[in-house]
């Protein structure tokens, strides 16, 4: 045992013992610490902590009125921070039990009805003037010169939420950037983003309409992502990215939801 947790056990077991000590405050501007004190008649009995032991005074000489208005707001900071603690502490609980809802499986997952659902990754492809290629996995997707198409197939995400402002955990599998984009419907495919690779300056550029959001870790490599403003009604991806500052290939994960408002 530490002689600091000594200390404090000796400090904790005086408070137990003793009490609180305040001031009884003089009317001449002097105080007195102590422990308790009665009113008895025109004498007021106190038990002095600074001599050990009980004393007694004419009431006239001690200002009741200012002694008990401290003792009162001390009382009232007191109970404040008890609460607050109180309070923080109750949150730290729920914050435990919120990590250890979410699946140690990498991935997207959202709470509906305080139960945790994840989100279906979607497959996409990437489409350019060569060719087509659908995508599964985090891995980098080797692209030529010139423009490219990342999109998901169908107009519509069977994943659906009603919050306009949803909150979504993020899992990683490793560090890796992520964020909340808006897809573009288009004939019978979402447009992800649009590429653009520059052969002369070695540099591919992604274009994506990503939408501002906050981000708070949870734990190592768990995160929760939430739209800084309401959603419009649409069709978003929450996604996983690199940028990995290669001019011929990207990396990309997208887990596909659609918003409608719960009112219409």
């Amino acid at each position: 045992m530490t002689v600091v947790r000594v200390v404090l056990l000796f400090l904790l077991a005086a408070a137990l013992l003793f009490g609180e000590t305040f001031k009884l405050y003089l009317k001449d501007g002097g105080y007195h610490l102590v422990r308790e004190y009665q009113v008895e008649g025109d004498r007021v009995r106190f038990y002095s902590t600074e001599r050990g032991e009980w004393e007694e005074m004419p009431v006239a000489l001690v200002d009741l009125t200012k002694t008990e208005q401290e003792r009162k707001t001390k009382d009232e900071q007191v109970q404040q921070e008890a609460r607050a603690e109180d309070e923080e502490t109750k949150a730290e609980r729920e914050l435990r039990r919120e990590i250890a809802s979410i699946p140690m499986d990498p991935g997207a997952y959202y709470k509906v009805n305080d139960k945790i659902q994840a989100v279906p990754r979607a497959d996409y492809q990437v489409i350019t003037d060569k060719k087509r290629q659908l995508i599964s996995v985090l891995a980098p997707v080797p692209l030529i010169p010139g423009k490219a198409t990342v999109v998901i197939k169908g107009d519509h995400s069977n994943f659906v939420v009603t919050e306009p402002r949803p909150d979504f955990y993020f899992r990683l599998d490793k560090e890796e950037r992520f964020g909340i984009v808006r897809l573009t419907p288009k004939k019978d495919h979402r447009i992800v983003e649009n590429v653009s690779i520059i052969p002369v300056a070695k540099q591919a550029i992604e274009d994506r309409k990503q939408t501002e959001t906050f981000e708070q870790e949870l734990a190592p490599g768990l995160y929760r992502v939430w739209p800084e403003k309401p959603l419009e009604p649409g069709e978003y991806g929450v996604i996983e990215f690199a940028d990995n500052g290669k001019p011929d290939d990207i990396e990309l994960l997208v887990w596909d939801f659609a918003y409608r408002s719960a009112s219409k």
